[in-house]
């Protein structure tokens, strides 16, 4: 065994499931393990964690993986975290222990704070300073009711006894020591999704902070993406291995995906749906529901993005297993949904937490439109899937309207992506190439990028995009009318799937 470093690993800490993944300099998987973790619904439109199960799961998944691939700690040049964004984690820096459950990104909770915030007029300053509409998604509105609604949390918030974070910071705080000097940091990616970061500024904006009654002392330093200086080392791991990239999911995907030139764009599949467009280092205001964003922070400089978030997109074939029991398990649906030519006449909106990008709609819900006699269980599983594709195109054509950008081709990621039919449907739908590449769990990998680059195992951004390969291009096979016609009719399924709560 060598004890020179020679391989970065990264953390993906994602909304079902913890995976620790190790990669070589060309970018090849060397050992990986995942576990999952309990989604807890206390009511409905509630989605909580337990973080003290994620920490746990994190340190299995690292001894894990570590032990599949026969390595040590010492082999490991450097740490990478990416993860699910916007979940909200307060704690007691003293104990470690969480002062209440980790509210997740998918959680409607706060949707009566985020109208009254809208109706005080707000809405325009927070789009401006934060690029982002005031929406149930994001960190801030739920820890300002985990401030309003936990007892005694609001006071420990003001004498520095309690802590907020993304599961990002909750993860590095651990990693680097917890109670014992952990940091307590976050980046320029996940501080962009809190509804409280002033885009251009990259620091916290006073103004939202007092709007939201939020103490300042809650919340983590905000680093660059790639940190060569560090936010310290992986202590609770029995060794000192740096923790010097982090991300957040979506963001760590388009860096996986090489995406480092403005104008390119990629798709990751996951529990939701996210695509970002690279705009540089321009902040783009979005006119047609996206979001603007922070791609990656370097030490060199800052790039931005466009994105459009879906909330369900793989929860849904989770909620035909778990819910329905119409499947067995995720892979069997390409088998079922090629057992017919089509959806059978139906459209399936799965707006469980209303919907996101472009629509931004709280109030809307689940619909199943169209159904028949005719229509059974393999037409509901080929539903499913047309609807990730279709919230996809949603994204695409307000891509289009907002940078003025023509895509030639889509480049995709995440576990839903070994689905050819998928894949297949997803390019017709579109009507460019899809391409995937031969390291589909792109998330990970671009977070063991940034943490690589920042330890100098690699040298600059040309070296990872000579690591990126392809491994399928799936090219449109619709002719143009039919593509508009079935789109046609799922902008008619998504009118009747808007403002269900009253």
């Amino acid at each position: 065994m060598s004890d020179r470093p020679e391989y970065a690993a990264a953390v993906d800490q994602g909304t079902t499931g913890t995976r620790f993944m190790v990669f070589d300099r060309s970018g090849r998987v060397v050992a990986s393990c995942y576990e999952e973790h309990a989604q807890i619904y206390p009511q409905p439109g509630w989605v909580e964690h337990d973080p003290r199960e994620i920490w746990a799961r994190t340190r299995r998944v690292i001894a894990g993986a570590l032990d599949q691939g026969g390595l040590g700690m010492e082999q490991i040049a450097a740490i990478g975290i990416t993860n699910q964004r916007e979940t909200t984690v307060v704690w007691d820096p003293r104990s470690g222990e969480p002062l209440y459950n980790a509210v997740v990104w998918q959680d409607t909770r706060t949707r009566e704070l985020c109208r009254q915030l809208v109706a005080d007029g707000w809405e325009e300053t927070v789009r401006a300073r934060t690029g982002l509409p005031v929406a149930t998604y994001f960190s801030g509105p739920k820890l300002k009711w985990l401030l309003d609604h936990v007892p005694g949390l609001r006071e420990k918030g003001e004498r520095g006894e309690a802590l907020f974070g993304n599961v990002d910071t909750w993860l590095i705080w651990n990693l680097t020591g917890g109670p014992d000097g952990g940091a307590h940091v976050t980046d320029v990616t996940n501080a962009s999704r809190t509804m409280l970061m002033n885009l251009a500024a990259l620091d916290w904006e006073p103004e939202l902070l007092e709007a939201l009654t939020i103490p300042r002392q809650m919340l983590p330093r905000i680093r660059p993406s790639s940190d060569p200086a560090f936010y310290g080392q992986a202590r609770a791991m029995g060794a000192s291995t740096p923790i010097c990239g982090d991300l957040g999911d979506q963001q760590a995907a388009l860096f996986g995906q090489a995406g480092y030139e403005p104008g390119e764009a990629k798709n990751t599949y996951g529990t939701g749906c996210f695509m970002l467009l690279n705009t540089g280092g321009e902040i783009v205001p979005s006119q047609s529901g996206l979001l603007t964003t922070v791609a990656y922070g370097l030490p060199a400089g800052t790039t931005y993005a466009l994105e459009g978030s879906i909330a369900i997109t793989g929860a849904a074939v989770q909620w035909l297993r778990d819910n329905l029991g119409l499947i067995e398990n995720a892979a069997e649906t390409e088998a079922i949904a090629r057992s017919v030519d089509d959806a059978g006449g139906i459209y399936f909106v799965p707006a469980f937490s209303g919907l996101f990008a472009p629509y931004w709609d709280m109030d809307a819900r689940g619909v199943i439109v169209g159904l028949t006699r005719y229509v059974g269980r393999a037409h509901l599983v080929r539903a499913t899937l047309e609807a990730i594709c279709y919230q996809t195109r949603d994204v695409l054509e307000a891509m289009r309207a907002d940078s003025g950008i023509e895509l030639t081709a889509l480049k995709v990621d995440g576990g839903a992506t070994v689905n050819d039919l998928l894949m297949q449907l997803q390019a017709d739908v579109l009507g460019v190439p899809v391409v995937r590449p031969t390291v589909n769990e792109t998330t990970a990998l671009g977070a063991a990028y940034a943490a690589g680059l920042a330890a100098g195992l690699w040298s600059d951004l040309g070296e990872l995009r000579a690591n990126w390969g392809v491994d399928r291009v799936f090219e449109p096979q619709w002719d143009d009318a039919r593509r508009q016609a079935v789109y046609a009719g799922w902008q008619r399924a998504v009118e009747r799937s808007r403002g269900w709560v009253e």
